[in-house]
């Protein structure tokens, strides 16, 4: 080698001393990502739960979250809704927030869906955002819409008026 590029002994000890102390510490272990993806701010609100031995016959209303580990056969609305991997909805369900791990079998009204990796969804999805994860199962329609979900979901219930008209009136037979 060419002297201008010879390290000489004291150089090398330096270079050792400055690689030592500035060694990173080793990497945090592995985290899985939350279910939520969306931090909630503000007052901390309760979690109701329903449990794995719990069936429901009816609707469920709650202004907070709702997590369903459990059977329900009704209609379920909430603030934010979370099926659990065991759970089964026969019913629809109306959030601002639903995350769904189980089976559903129904419409579903929210802002924001998430189908993650264990769902089965049977029916329509009307929501602004929507996320299916790899291995999600979904069979129905997907709405996108601008307007809140929910209240498309008030507008589709009210009945509309049955309009019918009499037959005409047949002319008399004189004997």
């Amino acid at each position: 080698m060419l002297p201008n590029f010879r390290r000489s002994e004291s150089d090398t000890s330096k270079l050792q001393t400055t690689a030592s102390a500035s060694e990173t510490p080793p990497a945090p272990p592995f985290q899985p990502r939350p279910f939520l993806s969306v931090q909630r701010t503000g007052n901390p609100k309760s979690v109701s739960i329903i449990g794995s031995d719990l069936t429901i016959a009816g609707n469920l209303i709650c202004k907070g979250e709702v997590q369903v580990d459990g059977n329900v056969e009704g209609d379920i609305e909430g603030s934010n809704v979370v099926v659990g991997e065991n759970a089964t909805i026969t019913g629809g369900i109306s959030a601002d927030e639903v995350v769904i791990r189980g089976h559903v079998i129904g419409s579903v009204h929210g802002r924001r869906v998430m189908l993650q990796t264990t769902s089965q969804v049977e029916g329509d999805i009307f929501h602004q955002s929507l996320s299916i994860e790899q291995g999600a199962m979904f069979e129905g329609k997907s709405r996108r819409t601008k307007d809140d979900p929910r209240t498309l979901l008030q507008k589709s219930e009210k009945p509309e008026p049955i309009e019918f008209a009499l037959p005409p009136r047949l002319p008399e037979l004189a004997n």
